[in-house]
C-alpha cells in the first residue's frame, strides 16, 4: 500500500483518519503532534529542569527521545532522566540496562532510585503477602519517589511516557470508581504546588501502537520486558473493552480523551485541592497520611 501523501511504500495505516503513511511522512505527524503538545503543556520564560520519568520500556524511552530532541541543545534547558528501581528480579534488571544504554547515548544526566532504600521492601515482597495487587503499591511508590526526586534535584517539570492509550484506560477508571477528585488530578499540569512537580505528557494523544513503530523507526533502544506482575493489574480488563470499542469505532479513544479535556477544568486538581502534609514524612497529602506511608505502615505488619 502506497502512502497517502506520496507514493513511497506505506509503513502505518491510521484507521481513525482512513491515511496510509510512509516513514517521512509518518515521522513528520508523530514528531508534530509532540511538538504541539509541549507547545501547549509547557512554558518556557526562564532556564528550566526537566525532569523525564525512565523505565526503559518504548513510551518513557521515546518520552526522553522526543524531549531531548526538542530541548536538548537548548541552553536554557537541562535534562535529567529518573528511573525507580523496583528490584523485581526477572524485569527491572534488563529496562535498567535499557535506560542507562539510551541516556548515555543522548548524553543525559540519569538518575536510580530504588523503592528497597526507601520503603525498606521490593515488589517481589509484596507480591508474597500485600492485600492488594502488587501494582497497587507499586504505583503509589513509584510516584512518591518520582516527584521526591523533582524536588530534591529542583526540577520544574517531570516528563512521563504515558500515551493515548494509558490516559484513556485511567479516565475510565476513575469513572468507574466514582474518583473524580483523582481524576482532576491526572496531568498535565500548568500549575504548580509546594511539594508537587508538575507533570507533562507530551504522548498523550499517541497511541501505543504509534509510539512502538516511532520507536523502532528511530533506532530508539528499549526493553521488550514485561512485568510479571501485571496481568493481576485490573487495568487489564479495561485495556481490553477500550480496545473493543476502538476496533469497533475507531477514534473513540480521542473522542474520550477530548471529552475529558473539556470538562477538566471543571473538576478539582491537585494543585487546587485543600492539601495538608504527611505527618510522618512531609509530603502534600490531603489526608493525615499519605497514601505511600499508609502502604509502608501496612506492609510492616507482615514482613
Amino acid at each position: 500500500m502506497q502512502c497517502s501523501l506520496c507514493n513511497s511504500e506505506s509503513v502505518a495505516f491510521l484507521k481513525y483518519n482512513g491515511s496510509h503513511l510512509c516513514e517521512k511522512h509518518f515521522t513528520k505527524f508523530f514528531q508534530k503532534r509532540v511538538n504541539l503538545e509541549f507547545r501547549n503543556e509547557l512554558k518556557i520564560r526562564n532556564p528550566i529542569r526537566i525532569g523525564v520519568a525512565l523505565s526503559g520500556g518504548k513510551d518513557s524511552s521515546v518520552a526522553l527521545f522526543e524531549t531531548h530532541r526538542i530541548f536538548g541543545k537548548r541552553p536554557d534547558v537541562d535534562i535529567v532522566a529518573v528511573t525507580i528501581d523496583e528490584s523485581i528480579k526477572s524485569y527491572r534488571p534488563e529496562t535498567i540496562k535499557a535506560a542507562q544504554s539510551l541516556t548515555r547515548k543522548l548524553g543525559v544526566e540519569h538518575r536510580i532510585l530504588k523503592i528497597e532504600d526507601n520503603f525498606h521492601t521490593t515488589m517481589d515482597i509484596v507480591s508474597e503477602g500485600g492485600k492488594l495487587a502488587p501494582c497497587s503499591y507499586c504505583g503509589v511508590f513509584r510516584r512518591k519517589l518520582i516527584n521526591s526526586a523533582g524536588i530534591d534535584d529542583d526540577l520544574d517539570y517531570m516528563v512521563t511516557g504515558l500515551n493515548l492509550d494509558d490516559t484513556v484506560q485511567s479516565m475510565m477508571m476513575n469513572i468507574a470508581r466514582g474518583d473524580i477528585t483523582r481524576m482532576g488530578r491526572m496531568g498535565p499540569h500548568n500549575t504548580t504546588k509546594e511539594g508537587l512537580v508538575p507533570r507533562l505528557q507530551p504522548l498523550r494523544k499517541i497511541s501505543e501502537k504509534e509510539v512502538m513503530l516511532y520507536a523502532i523507526l528511530q533506532g530508539i533502544e528499549f526493553s521488550h520486558a514485561v512485568c510479571p506482575y501485571a496481568d493481576r493489574a485490573i487495568r487489564n480488563e479495561f485495556r481490553e473493552s477500550i480496545d473493543k470499542w476502538e476496533e469497533r469505532s475507531p477514534g473513540t479513544k480521542y473522542s474520550i480523551l477530548n471529552s475529558f479535556d473539556k470538562i477538566k477544568a471543571l473538576m478539582p486538581s491537585e494543585q487546587e485541592e485543600k492539601m495538608g502534609k504527611c505527618k510522618i514524612c512531609g509530603s502534600p497529602t490531603p489526608g493525615d497520611i499519605c497514601k505511600s506511608c499508609s502502604f509502608e505502615q501496612e506492609l510492616k505488619t507482615w514482613t
